[in-house]
């Protein structure tokens, strides 16, 4: 047998996420508040009494798995169609094959659907007769909210059950799982440090077909060492590596002169401001550049401080395009000047950049169930928007004790204004609520 690109082993593979997916409830990963012990879905699929339902959750976390395991444990046939390729055609003989089991030997069949929120009304009606006469078990698969997505009668007759992104804890026991079975998963030996396989799980942000993908690129081009493959820093860089995208229409000395405005700037230097402008425009540069990056210096360092700033500069990019030189480059060079007298704040900008960081490795949390939204039936029943406060209704038109961040990191703060400025006054404000907040019997998730 060759294992060449032409041989059995290219016809015969499956990627890894494919192979690794589970063969019963105790392999599944996730998903506790379904199926841990004692839970009323685990207690039904056990007993082998499944009903209609439908699987709403993020992609990756086990949709499909979970109805094969849902057939498995039912003994029951297990029908599959996609939305995205199948038709009327489809659906028929799907119900044609379902009928023909029950007939035979009063076999079930689980129909699963996957991305059922792209069938059309009409389609979504093919199903109901069956539905209700026990043809098959319907299971519908989608990532899209059932509310707005499916129709009302097929809603009617299924359970709705949500899907929750996985954590890093469970994506980390997922690799885990790969690299230790090695007749599924990754044959061989395979080190991998337990950091290497956080940052996996933090890049596939709880999507376990991710994880697993990024698992097997990472084997692919592993070093060997001692006889084993190893997962090193410089692996997991080019696997995780994206394209980068930077301006570069100049040289070093371009990019010292636009730094040097900046710093000028940020140093509440006029003069120095206005000679890098000067000596770039001199220099060749686009005033269309130079008001944008000015747009920039207006957020990052002036912020909240003075925020007339941002619309001068704003202002001025429109005089630059409108009128073109010299008028622009003027009112370009007004605007530095008032950026470098204005009171300085960066803490707007260093509160998104901590933000934006924290969101890039923290799991993908949920939106806490009294922030969200309610416009129908079953997203209040399932108590979305309960216990909300309107502020506009409370004391001095502040909701204290409120939270308006995931409930795990509740207590978590980004935003420290500065003592000048306007800031100053924005400072003193949030000082007051958050003395406000601590005196709150309703105070969310209290520590």
């Amino acid at each position: 047998m060759t294992d060449d690109l032409f041989g059995s082993k290219a016809v015969g593979y499956q990627p890894l996420a494919a192979r690794m997916r589970p063969r019963n409830l105790d392999e599944y990963i996730g998903q506790e508040h379904l199926l841990g012990p004692g839970k009323p879905l685990r207690e039904a699929v056990a007993r082998g009494q499944l009903h209609s339902m439908i699987l709403w959750g993020p992609p990756g976390v086990g949709k499909t798995s979970l109805a094969r395991l849902f057939a498995d444990q039912a003994d029951a046939r297990f029908e599959s169609l996609s939305a995205v390729l199948s038709g009327v055609k489809e659906i028929r003989a799907a119900v044609l094959a379902a009928e023909q089991a029950r007939g035979r030997n009063g076999r079930k069949t689980i129909l699963f659907v996957d991305e059922v929120h792209r069938f059309n009304k009409s389609q979504q009606d093919a199903f109901l007769p069956f539905v209700e006469d026990g043809t098959f078990i319907f299971i519908g698969a989608t990532t899209e909210n059932p509310s707005f997505e499916l129709n009302n009668a097929l809603l009617s007759r299924c359970r709705v059950y949500v899907l929750r992104g996985l954590t890093n804890e469970h994506l980390v026991d997922v690799l885990q799982q790969a690299l230790d079975d090695h007749e599924r998963g990754i044959t061989g030996s395979v080190g991998a440090a337990a950091d290497i396989l956080q940052t996996l799980a933090s890049a596939a942000d709880g999507d376990a077909r991710k994880a697993l993908n990024l698992l097997e690129i990472a084997v692919d081009l592993a070093d060997e060492q001692d006889g084993k493959l190893v997962i090193n820093e410089s692996v997991l860089a080019e696997v995780l590596s994206s394209d980068v995208r930077r301006f570069d229409k100049g040289g070093d000395l371009f990019y010292e002169q636009i730094s040097a405005l900046h710093k000028s700037v940020r140093g509440s230097s006029a003069d120095g401001a206005l000679y890098w402008l000067a000596r770039m425009l001199d220099g060749g540069c686009d005033p269309l550049y130079i008001a944008r990056r000015v747009v920039r210096m207006a957020s990052e360092d002036i912020g909240n401080a003075d925020p007339r700033a941002l619309t001068l500069c704003l202002n001025a990019w429109d005089v630059q395009e409108r009128l073109g030189s010299p008028e622009g480059e003027l009112a370009i060079a007004q605007a530095v000047a008032y950026l470098a007298a204005a009171p300085k704040s960066n803490a707007v900008y260093s509160a998104f950049n901590q933000i934006r960081a924290d969101v890039r490795v923290q799991p993908a949390y949920d939106v806490p169930m009294h922030l969200r939204n309610a416009p129908t039936k079953l997203m209040k029943s399932m108590d979305y928007g309960a216990e909300y406060r309107y502020a506009h209704d409370e004391p001095g038109g502040y909701a204290a004790g409120e939270n308006y961040l995931p409930e795990d990191i509740a207590d978590k703060r980004y935003y420290f204004p500065v003592d000048r400025g306007l800031e100053l006054k924005m400072r003193e404000k949030f000082a007051h609520l958050q003395h406000l907040d601590q005196q709150s019997p309703w105070r969310r998730y209290r520590k």
